[in-house]
């Protein structure tokens, strides 16, 4: 059976999401076991030009929330990126999931080959479906899942390549 559009996207972005709240819950059990201050480590970047952890876990929602949006044809709700919270981020995750979720897998799968056309900054830049998943979205999905993990690593969070994976 081929890979289909959908298969590799809504379910992909869902799984990584589900990872990421998990590493949230034990950056909060973290907080909690050391008595630190939340917003040390929700704030955190690991380079003074890089986005702190709440940026990057709101960005890994809205592409992939605008990935499945745009391949599906269903409009992509806003957030107001105003999380500051591991728990205002994993309610920021769980509205992302539902979005996802509510979005048919048959307009997915008919996007291979129709026009998606992206506005980045002043640009706009316009692939195929299969080019903008697999050129744009996953890459950048997957860069911002990863920058959160390596924050939390990078403070002390007890994760590893396991909690990245999840379950297979």
């Amino acid at each position: 059976m081929p890979l289909t559009m959908y298969a590799a996207s809504a379910p992909r972005f869902v799984h990584m999401l589900n990872n990421l709240a998990a590493l949230l819950d034990k950056a909060q059990a973290h907080i909690d076991a050391k008595k630190l201050d939340p917003a040390a480590l929700t704030a955190s970047r690991l380079f003074p030009d890089m986005y702190p952890l709440t940026r990057q876990v709101q960005i890994a929602c809205d592409v992939a929330k605008g990935a499945v949006g745009r391949l599906g044809g269903a409009e992509v709700p806003r957030h107001e990126d105003s999380e500051q919270t591991i728990p205002e981020l994993k309610a920021r995750i769980a509205k992302t999931i539902a979005f996802i979720n509510s979005v048919k897998p048959e307009p997915i799968d008919a996007s291979a080959d129709r026009n998606i056309t992206v506005k980045l900054g002043r640009q706009e830049y316009t692939f195929t479906g299969m080019q903008y998943l697999l050129n744009y979205a996953h890459p950048n999905f997957y860069f911002h899942i990863t920058t959160a993990y390596n924050i939390l690593r990078h403070n002390g969070v007890e994760i590893g390549k396991k909690d990245f994976n999840g379950a297979f």
